[in-house]
């Protein structure tokens, strides 16, 4: 297994990996000190075990904690500060203004006969909506994900990571300093109150600037990348699904199974600790492995099938589990669920332009890096 596991040359279908990594063992030493835990069981025991497995390994930012670097009670602290604009009252609030802009998006593709659905939607409807939570210009969007992917694909793009952070750095500082002296109804706003409360610091509300502007788009834009490329890979249930806008929902949710937009995370053991009855020592280095778990068959029956009707689907890791549980998760599900009620209506005779799909160099994130697709264009939305 050693030097397998992050081989960019597996990108295309790391599938296979990932099975024979659940068929040697529930802790599977993949290089020197680092485990890594496959299995749907094994993967859920980790991320609820965090006096065991610590988050400290993904601390980033500007010097600063972050909810993803810290470990209750810490996290819990910290966490309920940006919960606030992710509880489902306030993510269904959003719906409507969701909906136009998906609306809008769809309007100016749809005329074309051929798009590129990651540039022209995936990408823009969910940095939209997170740049409008946070209260900063949406017109900024192609310097966002510009930022996003350079410190999301730092360990396999060369060059950029030091710009895009100074670049970040330089914006929400000015944009933070603003809303000390005028604060309006956005989440900077909120976090600036937070700091003037001696409950987060000024370094603190820019890293948690960083992480949702991340974490705001890389998901959804991948979810949304990964579902219609399951869908056009089973066009019998790409036609069930536009004959049948409810079924959307569940299929977002058998999408975010099948093709993990996050595939695996990163964890730290601080003692020696078993897990599934393998022994993972103190100091070691740990992987729980979202998308292979999303394929263990001991969990989901016939993994590797694409099935908009599975029962327990909801089940999948996505999103991780326990207390690190994507508190974006609504906002997420609601966004791609919107794209398609509005998409699919609008579109038929779906197909890709490519043969061969480019996925983004990473193993961490999974998602087409560009989908180019032609199809026949029904009428407007309302």
């Amino acid at each position: 297994m050693n030097g397998g596991l992050f081989a960019l040359g597996r990108l295309d279908d790391p599938y296979p990996l990932y099975a024979r990594l659940r068929a040697a063992g529930p802790a599977v030493q993949v290089a020197p000190g680092t485990y890594a835990v496959s299995r749907y069981d094994d993967v859920v025991a980790v991320l609820k075990n965090t006096a065991a497995f610590s988050s400290a390994p993904l601390g980033f930012g500007f010097g600063a904690r972050t909810v993803i670097g810290l470990d209750p009670p810490e996290h819990t602290v910290l966490r309920n500060i940006v919960n606030r604009a992710f509880t489902p009252r306030m993510v269904a609030a959003m719906e409507p203004r969701i909906r136009e802009i998906a609306r809008g998006l769809i309007d100016a593709l749809a005329a074309r006969g051929e798009c590129d659905l990651v540039r022209d939607l995936a990408v823009p409807l969910p940095v939209i909506v997170i740049a409008e939570i946070l209260g900063v210009d949406p017109e900024r969007r192609d310097d966002f994900k510009r930022w996003s992917d350079s410190l999301v694909f730092s360990g396999a793009m060369m060059g950029g990571l030091d710009k895009s952070r100074d670049e970040f750095r330089a914006y929400f500082g000015e944009v933070i300093a603003e809303r000390r002296r005028e604060p309006r109804d956005d989440l900077i706003s909120a976090l600036t109150r937070a700091e003037e409360a001696d409950t987060l610091t000024a370094a603190e509300v820019m890293s948690f600037a960083l992480l949702l502007l991340i974490a705001g788009n890389e998901t959804t834009t991948n979810l949304i990348g990964n579902a219609m490329l399951a869908l056009l890979d089973h066009p019998e249930q790409l036609d069930r699904v536009r004959a049948d806008t409810s079924l959307v929902p569940a299929m977002v949710e058998e999408a975010l199974r099948y093709q993990s937009p996050v595939q695996l995370i990163f964890r730290s053991c601080v003692r020696d600790t078993e897990v599934g009855g393998s022994l993972i020592p103190a100091g070691a280095s740990v992987i729980p492995m979202y998308a292979s778990a999303n394929r263990d068959e001991r969990h989901f029956p016939e993994p590797d099938t694409f099935d908009i009707t599975r029962e327990n689907a909801r089940d999948h890791l996505a999103f991780g589990y326990g207390p690190h549980f994507c508190l974006g998760a609504p906002l997420a599900r609601l966004e791609a669920q919107v794209a398609f009620e509005e998409l699919l209506p609008r579109l038929s005779d779906i197909r890709m332009v490519e043969e061969a799909v480019e996925w983004l160099p990473s193993p961490l994130i999974r998602g087409p890096a560009r989908l180019p697709i032609r199809f026949k264009a029904a009428v407007p939305s309302p």
